[in-house]
């Protein structure tokens, strides 16, 4: 299956596995696209394929594991010749980085996180060059600028895309690997920003999600200052945009100019996420938040007041190390009393390497995983009562296509559903295409969806 020299007029056939989160997959679609510039043809289908690249994700066990999982999938596939090679890339190279080798010896190449840039060459290498004791792994230090994002094939569909801001993180989350895989804070320069957000939307992107590590420390490396409101303003007038979202907004840097833009700013939607984590003082000071309840629920109160309608996504951990049953009712009681929109709970990951794994006082795995559901059943009332008190209002959704499973009707997303981690509404209507705004009445609830019907497009 794999090429020769002779062959390099012949296009390589491709196959693309982009695991992880929406920084991950600006990554993949970044490579995507210098591999597709150098004349790789891609296939939805890893049987058959040339070569196989595999974007892993490394941040939590279980998505260590659903990495490991495709990689010896790709590898099954090589050792029947129904596939040619296997390139694994992204977080979870960069972090286990040659004892990856080890543990998946079929692999081919592994490629770290910043040597994206040298994808091309990585594959021509597999390919075309290949000997025993050829170089099999690439990595590259962090950046002291931010990566560009330009000439994207792009995975999600035409009508929305995710724009990241900046690379790495200077948050020292005492349970978070992620400093170490992807390097300090690196601002992406507004003019850059904006270069990207006006491609994307020529390209025919409506919605554009705006992330990073950390949005709400947008600017500080390089500027001096957080400068996250003035380029939001920016992003407002890029034409061609309708929407704009905005993800992983620490709980820090709420500048009141930041509240205002986000309130005032016509394309931004009333939806933000803002990673919690937890909600008791002597927990936040042991994740090394830097934040404390107290600040929290000012900061909340003050969204709330500002930006109507506003619907809140946040994120929480339970069974850290050392969580009393207290400090857990603590953060049951505010998840009851904030009435969040949109949670996401996740019980303790230990991750080798990280502060927290040397604290004392771990919780057995079976307490978390029960602290995950109950609180989630909080949630569960929360977000039902949400979708019960939206029956009747109109609504402007984003369609994002036909419907798999109810014939005439289209899986759409309100104002409060990001792609892939919220809620749908199940939309009636007739000759709606993907990436219409549609006006909906909103007719019923399914659970955390919402039913409607469509009344006019825009």
């Amino acid at each position: 299956m794999s090429k020769t020299p002779s062959d390099k007029s012949t296009p390589p056939i491709l196959a693309f596995v982009s695991l992880g989160c929406p920084k991950n997959l600006v990554d993949s679609e970044r490579m995507l696209g210098k591999l597709a510039q150098d004349g790789y043809q891609l296939t939805p289908d890893a049987d058959g394929a040339d070569v196989v690249v595999i974007n892993t994700c490394g941040f939590i066990e279980p998505a260590r594991q659903e990495s490991l999982g495709v990689i010896r999938e790709m590898l099954a596939l090589k050792e029947q010749g129904r596939v040619g090679a296997v390139v694994v890339a992204g977080c979870l190279a960069e972090r286990k980085k040659d004892e990856l080798l080890h543990e998946v010896p079929g692999v081919d190449q592994i490629v770290g996180v910043f040597g994206r840039e040298e994808i091309v060459q990585v594959l021509d290498r597999t390919l075309y060059k290949r000997r025993h004791d050829e170089q099999r792994s690439l990595f590259r230090p962090a950046p002291v600028r931010a990566l560009e994002d330009t000439a994207r094939l792009r995975i999600t569909p035409r009508h929305y895309a995710y724009l990241k801001i900046s690379e790495g993180c200077d948050r020292l989350c005492t349970f978070c690997a992620i400093p170490n895989m992807r390097g300090k804070h690196v601002t992406k320069p507004i003019e850059e920003v904006l270069r990207e957000a006006r491609e994307l939307a020529a390209d025919g992107v409506r919605e554009l999600i705006v992330v990073a590590q950390d949005t709400t420390y947008y600017g500080l490396d390089l500027y001096g200052k957080v400068r996250l409101a003035e380029l939001l303003r920016k992003l407002n007038d890029v034409e061609g945009l309708e929407w704009i979202r905005v993800l992983y907004a620490y709980p820090i840097h709420f500048t009141d100019d930041l509240i205002d833009t986000l309130a005032q700013t016509p394309k931004i939607v009333p939806y933000l996420d803002l990673p919690l984590q937890h909600i008791n003082d002597r927990l936040l000071k042991r994740m090394q938040r830097r934040v404390n309840r107290a600040e929290t629920e000012t900061l909340l109160d003050r969204l709330r007041r500002a930006i109507p309608n506003l619907a809140l996504r946040t994120t929480f951990i339970v069974g850290f190390p050392g969580e009393t049953e207290a400090e857990f009712e603590e953060l049951c009681a505010f998840v009851s009393e904030a009435r969040f929109e949109r949670v996401g709970v996740f019980p303790y990951s230990l991750e080798p390497g990280t502060p927290a794994a040397r604290l004392p006082d771990h919780l057995p795995e079976e307490i978390k995983q029960q602290r995950r559901d109950r609180l989630m059943e909080i949630q569960q009332e929360i977000a039902f009562d949400w979708t019960r008190r939206q029956v009747g209002k109109e609504l402007e959704v984003i369609v994002d296509g036909p419907d798999p499973e109810v014939p005439g009707h289209f899986l759409a997303r309100s104002y409060a559903d990001a792609p892939d981690i919220d809620c749908v509404v199940r939309l009636k209507g007739k000759g709606l295409r993907a990436g219409d705004l549609v006006r909906a009445r909103v007719t019923g609830t399914d659970g955390y969806d919402l039913a409607a019907r469509a009344l006019g497009v825009r």
